[in-house]
């Protein structure tokens, strides 16, 4: 069983340079000087200038085709937790369609597995609906204020634009929860609050909701005092410039997040009319009895080339997408915890103004002026290792994400290149 959660050490100061950027490689050799914001994307080196090597070193052959999947099984990702040394495991699946009178809404299970003491059984398994992860997450936000709390997939959906029964949509946002409890797991302080034990456990969950638990953290019920009345003169350099990379980053992956749904709309309409296209051909060929085996031969090319396409656009939709529009949510939150820590902030520097205003005599600092500073350290520590951990995971889902794009991508050409050069020999000239 693990121990009592404790409060997260400070990571230390960390400069610019030691922030990489969200669209950099892990190379420290390759990041040019750190957070310079720019409304452009960054245009990465030409390849010409070095020879084509993965992160981890292995030198790529770039005279022939690559195998599919050969970029990902050469790739190592050596960030990845160790298995080993957890204590807690959660997953999400097996989604289910409710019809009620009032409302049809979708149920997720919630399956939990654990050796930690905090918990009475060593497996659980429970329903819940998006309403009660977010519950979840804003009881996390009320109870650990200092805390960076995982993003949900956005609840609303355009209307007519996409229907949220349908079993993409729903699988997508599966994916979603199953990610935002695993980043709950993973971390050494969320994964010991008493609202999430709640969120595992409980079997009726609404019951639990209504009678309304007050267990605020120590650190929860000395923040949530925050109205927002005091001004921050200045933010110190380390938190600047962390609130300087997060606007950058929201803007880089802003703009890809735009491109990419414009590249997949086209290609949908580009597949349209491939659809369309092919069948002409067979046509064709049934009105030309010398032609019709090479005619026959293009449509049926041109069918193949149409499914690797329709492939292609359903990875970039179901598993980049959803992963940039994590991001930018998560750089929201990261925000936001920054702007709690700027109130903490604020506050302290105005009792400590106040108080140096006082004409009488002061044997020592007031009490509620010293909670203050420590409330700032404790925002300061937490802060600073969550950014840290959350910099960790980010590098590895980009590299997973980048790795895997480029993956599909081959296998995309390949199977175009296949189904073309398929066709050749029935349009070369036979022998007499």
């Amino acid at each position: 069983a693990a121990s009592a959660p404790k409060t997260l050490p400070s990571s230390g100061p960390k400069s610019l340079r030691e922030m990489s950027h969200p669209l950099a490689t892990s190379s420290s050799e390759e990041m040019g000087p750190a957070l310079t914001p720019s409304p452009d994307l960054l245009l990465p080196r030409s390849i010409a200038d070095k020879d084509l090597s993965l992160p981890n070193g292995t030198p790529v052959d770039t005279s022939s085709p690559a195998s599919s999947s050969s970029l990902l099984n050469r790739l190592q990702l050596d960030d990845d937790l160790d298995v080993e040394t957890r204590d807690l495991f959660v997953t999400v699946d097996d989604p289910k369609k409710h019809v009620c009178t009032m409302e049809t809404y979708i149920t997720y299970r919630v399956t939990t597995k654990t050796t930690r003491a905090e918990f009475d059984l060593p497996e659980y398994s429970v329903r819940r609906r998006y309403q009660d992860f977010d519950w979840l997450r804003n009881k996390l936000e009320e109870s650990q204020p200092t805390h960076l709390i995982p993003p949900l997939p956005e609840k609303f959906v355009v209307k007519g634009v996409v229907d949220r029964f349908s079993e993409e949509f729903v699988e997508t946002r599966r994916k979603a929860l199953d990610k935002f409890l695993k980043r709950i797991t993973d971390h050494p302080v969320l994964s010991f609050n008493e609202h999430f034990n709640v969120f595992l456990t409980a079997k009726d969950l609404n019951a639990y909701k209504k009678q309304g638990m007050a267990l605020l953290s120590k650190v929860g019920e000395s923040v949530k005092y925050v109205t927002g009345g005091y001004k921050l003169r200045i933010r110190p350099l380390e938190f600047a410039a962390i609130g300087d990379y997060l606007d950058t980053f929201s803007l880089k992956l802003g703009t890809i997040d735009r491109i990419a749904q414009r590249i997949i709309k086209e290609q949908l309409e580009y597949l349209v009319e491939l659809r369309e296209y092919g069948p002409v051909y067979s046509t064709w060929g049934g009105l030309e009895v010398e032609l019709s085996e090479p005619l026959e031969g293009v449509s049926a090319c041109i069918g193949n080339c149409c499914t690797a396409l329709e492939e292609l656009s359903e990875d970039m939709t179901e598993e980049f997408l959803p992963v940039l529009r994590e991001y930018i949510l998560y750089a929201e939150s990261m925000k936001n915890v920054l702007k709690k820590r700027d109130q903490v902030q604020a506050e302290y520097e105005a009792k400590l103004e106040a108080v140096a205003l006082k004409k009488e005599d002061r044997p020592k600092v007031p009490t509620d002026v010293e909670k203050c500073q420590d409330r700032v350290e404790c925002f300061n520590a937490d802060l600073k290792a969550d950014m840290e951990r959350w910099q960790n995971n980010k590098r590895q889902d980009f590299r997973q994400l980048l790795m895997g794009m480029a993956d599909k991508n081959i296998q995309y050409y390949e199977k175009c290149l296949t189904a073309w050069e398929s066709i050749i020999p029935l349009l070369q000239d036979k022998p007499e």
